[in-house]
């Protein structure tokens, strides 16, 4: 008698054991529309994982899709490392329209590769060049990729040791409420930048999550991203701001650190600026940072230009009259009120929650359990993920354009979830 072979057996057998997500997920999806996965045999998940974050406008919007096909149709150009392309000033001109100019900023646009870490990569590069010092300073429980000039910035000790070599040139200082407000902010690291003995290399910049998602969904206050600024400011090192995951209305503007009222010499975006899921990467900069001599930093695939068609499309759909904004504020206030109820259910448990926009996460006193509410929650049709360093904090990041009864659906799965695993 024989038996059939799993589904997953190819996946077990030959790809590598590296593998992450599918673990928790274990089903082999096929198609996806909006907020909904489909596995191969039909039955439909809600997502509110969107991609990590790289899917806000969901799966396959159909306002991006069209522009997409029909630009392949056509035989446009799909890779055109870093020539003049229409698709690439089509991009540019909606960019500067729908971003830049209503917010008065005057940065540069540089396409450093596909992916956040090459943004990254692009932004350490090009502050060290300008300042010509080697040091960076990051925050406790950052992440910004896992290239090795990312992984130097970035707190998490398991990610860290996948190097295989010593991280320097970066130096952790406490992120926002670290020590429980105990310490006044900044106290440490202003003493040791104007310690001449304290052994600081002068920093050449500050790189900072305005919301660590990866992290574990620590927000930092208004007031504490003015502080930095103020600090960086004094100190002459610049601000780099890393909008990868929280950028592109995750948190409600366009840039997560509109809120603040601050405007960072550097920005780094990827995830959803592409709005379809296609890999696209910017690195944005004040005029007088952009020091670089022609093709001294430079990449394959820095040329999307199918990526530049679906993020026009995405900017001319969603961020050309404000209500973007408006609806994600909107779900975010829903997504808070339901959170507030578990957490009340479950006070015994130590539930607390916290987030902005649409990404939140949700703790417990018992940080294993975490994980076991995701995959309870898998079973019942909702893709949720564990972030922070020991995976203790659910984190819910669903699109952007998810449904006000979506929400509602997933949220409900989710206390059930809670309280099944109590």
């Amino acid at each position: 008698m024989t038996t059939a072979p799993s589904p997953l057996s190819v996946f077990d057998s030959l790809e590598s054991e590296v593998r992450s997500y599918c673990r928790g997920w274990p089903a082999v999806f096929d198609r996806a529309q909006g907020a909904r996965m489909y596995d191969e045999t039909g039955r439909a998940y809600l997502d509110f994982f969107a991609g990590a974050g790289a899917l806000n406008y969901g799966h396959n919007n159909p306002v991006l899709k069209r522009p997409l096909m029909d630009y392949l149709l056509r035989d446009g150009i799909t890779h055109g490392l870093d020539m003049a392309t229409t698709a690439k000033r089509a991009f540019l001109e909606s960019f500067q329209n729908a971003v830049l100019r209503p917010r008065d900023l005057p940065y540069k646009v540089m396409f450093p590769g596909p992916t956040g870490t090459n943004a990254v990569e692009a932004a350490l590069k090009l502050a060290r060049k300008v300042k010509g010092r080697e040091s960076i300073v990051s925050f406790t429980n950052a992440f910004h990729g896992m290239s090795l000039g990312s992984l130097a910035v970035t707190g998490n000790a398991f990610k860290r040791a996948g190097a295989g070599i010593p991280l320097v040139h970066g130096t952790p200082m406490p992120y926002d409420n670290y020590l429980d407000g105990q310490v006044q902010d900044f106290l440490w690291f202003e003493r040791l930048l104007e310690d001449q003995g304290s052994g600081l290399n002068k920093p050449a910049a500050v790189i900072v999550e305005t919301v660590q998602g990866e992290g574990g969904i620590n927000v930092a206050r208004p007031e504490w991203l003015r502080a930095l600024a103020d600090l960086c400011r004094r100190q002459d090192m610049l601000l780099i701001v890393d909008d990868i995951q929280m950028g592109c209305g995750r948190t409600g503007a366009f840039f997560s650190f509109e809120e603040a009222g601050i405007a960072p010499d550097i920005v780094t975006l990827s995830k959803s600026i592409s709005g379809y899921g296609l890999p696209m990467s910017l690195c944005l900069f004040n005029p007088e940072l952009d020091v670089w001599e022609p093709g001294e930093h430079n990449g394959t695939f820095r040329g999307n230009n199918p990526a530049f068609v679906t993020a026009a499309a995405a900017l001319d759909a969603y961020w050309a009259d404000g209500q973007m904004e408006k609806q994600t504020l909107a779900r975010g206030e829903q997504v808070e009120r339901a959170l507030l109820g578990i957490c009340d259910e479950n006070s015994a448990l130590g539930a607390h929650y916290r987030g902005r926009g649409l990404v939140w996460g949700l703790e417990f006193a018992d940080k294993s359990r975490a994980s076991a509410v995701c995959a309870r929650a898998f079973e019942r049709g909702l893709l949720l993920e564990t972030s922070g360093p020991e995976s203790e904090v659910v984190k819910l990041l669903p699109p952007l354009t998810v449904s006000a009864e979506e929400v509602d659906e997933g949220l409900e799965i989710l206390a059930l979830a809670v309280r099944e695993t109590s």
